[in-house]
């Protein structure tokens, strides 16, 4: 049975140390890229056993030409850590969820859910959108990390982020789709907010609120853009009254079992990191 090399595993529990410059620009724009936060071998490591995994769970058989545009933004499978020992390893990572909790300054995060999300070789936008319109949660305190697989050169459709776009109202009801990437483009164009669309080098992640808009352009290339992503929100988040059909899937498959009104507790929501 494979392990998890073990410069790595101490890595992923060593505490990357932010500045305050760094949370108050995170608080501002609610998105911030961070330099550094894994090494290279790290990185290579991941890059193997999350393809594995991903093409072992990957169903889509649609060809991309003939898919949505939500289906020509990415191939996206959820949950890998409860199929992969050594994927847990990156996910339950105190190191990451220690990043987490400082940039939003709670007392610690619960684990939402994974999601591995591959942009195909010839793969279409991400259109505009925001991610918590999906998710039955009662604060803003939720934070998603974006951890590609290599370096992400403009031309492979790295994440973009519409600085402070999170206290815009309008476009959150929204499911992402072309009715969101032309909306909310044509309300992001009249304001003022600073439209970020920068490479990522290896071991570049980035950290987005949950009301923030972003998206990301097109693969260019022919090589997979390979990202995974962790959600985490305020270990004391209570699940709230879902508002719309997605935010009911949400609370089935990623809460099972909670109330609402309460903390979210499930099994497959535990903490992550607390001080």
């Amino acid at each position: 049975m494979q392990t998890i090399p073990k410069p790595i595993a101490d890595f992923l529990d060593k505490p990357y140390e932010l500045t305050r410059k760094q949370i108050e620009f995170y608080q501002a724009n609610r998105f911030i890229k961070l330099k550094a936060v894994l090494p290279p071998e790290a990185v290579a490591f991941f890059n193997v056993v999350i393809s594995q995994q991903v093409e072992l769970m990957n169903k889509e058989q649609t060809a991309l030409e003939d898919r949505t545009t939500y289906g020509k933004a990415f191939l996206q499978l959820f949950n890998l850590w409860l199929e992969n020992s050594l994927i847990k390893e990156l996910i339950f990572s105190k190191r990451i969820a220690k990043i987490a909790s400082d940039l939003m300054e709670v007392d610690g995060v619960r684990l939402y859910h994974d999601q591995a999300l591959f942009k195909e070789g010839g793969g279409g936008i991400t259109p505009w959108h925001a991610d918590q319109y999906y998710w039955p949660l009662e604060t803003d305190k939720t934070i998603t990390v974006w951890i590609p697989l290599q370096a992400t050169p403009l031309e492979m459709g790295p994440l973009e982020f519409s600085a402070g776009s999170h206290i815009i109202v309008e476009g959150r009801e929204l499911e992402i789709g072309d009715k969101s990437e032309a909306l909310i483009q044509e309300r992001l164009r009249v304001t003022d907010f600073n439209h970020v669309i920068e490479a990522f080098d290896l071991g570049e992640i980035s950290f987005h609120s949950g009301w923030v808009f972003h998206r990301a352009g097109a693969n260019v290339t022919n090589d997979m853009r390979k990202v995974m992503t962790i959600i985490y929100m305020d270990k004391d988040m209570i699940l709230k009254n879902p508002e719309n059909k997605n935010q009911v899937h949400d609370w089935n498959t990623w809460c099972p079992g909670a109330t609402i009104g309460e903390v979210i507790n499930s099994p497959i929501n535990p903490i992550l990191y607390s001080r």
